[in-house]
């Protein structure tokens, strides 16, 4: 069937109270626009200079009409006073026109804008702490329950916790050890090297492995990898409302779900900077023997005459309470999850963020209050 393009015919009546009258005629789709689009504009441009009351349209002759017509025309009729229009048509024009007469919204400069956005901040920061001692008593008075009944302490979950925090993330966190036991004798072994210090690097290297870059090594990758694991697992539980089953079961969620993941990475993770600190020693004993000719058997007759013991056993005690905060905040995290698929990702996110800023802000503190220890 041959397409009809579509045409407009002007009337112009001039003793007639409306002296102009348009008659719009075949199909206005976007083949048959294609042909005499630029006639049509012209047209339809001469015809919104004349005032909306001088102008009737009638568009009963229309064959056809899709979107592209349909915009065409809205153009020209949002501001006509009188048209007739097919029945079958009228809907499309309807819509089409008020979507054109929408109004924009226009983001406009509010000067309490910072105002307002402190004061969310605040009372969101305000719920997360209420929440988080609440989780964390919640935690005490489980914990004191399970010692007086010590046969419901969840054993299984307890070891599995132990399994998945500490054995499985051993691979990658000796492995980031060791590259930075390298890369740190190396750098303070250039250094060193031009005073005649050589030895002072097995002091540097001992000292800040066994202090400090080991429990922030193995913590900041544990915040990482099972830190986003729990409060994803948690996050999914929230979602398919397992949570909520085993609270109408009578079953404690802090007891089973939280509490054996807290107690377990807290736990696991100082064994994970013991094994962690030897593969940064290894790194920089390797160094120490290609760069400056101290043998591996010099490096550990020469390390615990240079580093004190207290060193590493404040930082494996720092690496529990790293490992405790992080299971803490990425259950917290967890259970806060709202049933949505864009809540678990940014409840992840925020999870891993808060972490491994609490990790940070608790190496300054015990910085400060251990200053005068080792």
């Amino acid at each position: 069937m041959p397409t009809r393009d579509a045409a407009l015919e002007i009337q112009a009546l001039a003793q007639d109270p409306v002296p102009f009258r348009v008659r719009a005629t075949g199909e206005w789709t976007f083949r048959g626009l294609k042909e005499h689009r630029l006639e049509l504009a012209r047209r339809l441009a001469e015809i919104e200079k004349q005032p909306p009351e001088h102008v009737a349209w009638d568009l009963t002759a229309v064959a056809e009409l899709d979107d592209a017509g349909a915009v065409w025309l809205s153009h020209a009729l949002r501001r006509a006073k009188k048209v007739e229009v097919s029945p079958r048509h009228r809907e499309v024009l309807r819509q089409v026109t008020q979507g054109l007469l929408a109004p924009r919204e226009i983001e406009r400069f509010d000067p309490l804008a910072g105002v307002i956005w402190a004061g969310k901040t605040t009372a969101e920061g305000a719920a997360q702490l209420r929440d988080g001692v609440g989780l964390l008593g919640q935690l005490a008075l489980d914990a004191a329950a399970l010692v007086q009944r010590p046969r419901e302490i969840p054993f299984r979950e307890f070891s599995a916790g132990i399994f998945r925090a500490g054995v499985t993330a051993l691979p990658v966190t000796m492995l980031v050890g060791f590259l930075v036991g390298i890369v740190l004798t190396y750098l303070s072994a250039l250094q060193l090297k031009k005073y005649g210090a050589d030895l002072l690097v097995i002091y540097i290297v001992g000292v800040g492995v066994l202090r400090e870059l080991g429990p922030i090594l193995a913590s900041i990758i544990s915040a990482g990898r099972s830190g986003s694991a729990l409060t994803a697992q948690l996050g999914v539980m929230r979602v398919t409302e397992e949570v909520e089953a085993l609270a109408v079961m009578g079953v404690s969620v802090t007891s089973r779900l939280v509490l054996p993941r807290v107690l377990g990475l807290a736990v696991a993770l100082p064994l994970v900077t013991f094994c962690t600190d030897i593969a940064a020693l290894a790194g920089a004993m390797l160094v120490c023997d290609l760069t400056l000719g101290i043998s591996p058997a010099a490096f550990l007759q020469s390390l615990p005459r240079a580093v004190e013991a207290v060193n590493f056993w404040i930082g494996i005690a720092k690496s529990s309470a790293f490992g405790f905060a992080v299971a803490f905040i990425a259950c917290h995290y967890g259970l806060r999850v709202l049933p949505n698929t864009d809540s678990l990702a940014a409840g992840v996110t925020s999870s891993v963020v808060a972490s491994i800023t609490c990790v940070i802000i608790l190496d300054a503190l015990f910085a400060v209050l251990l200053r005068n220890v080792g």
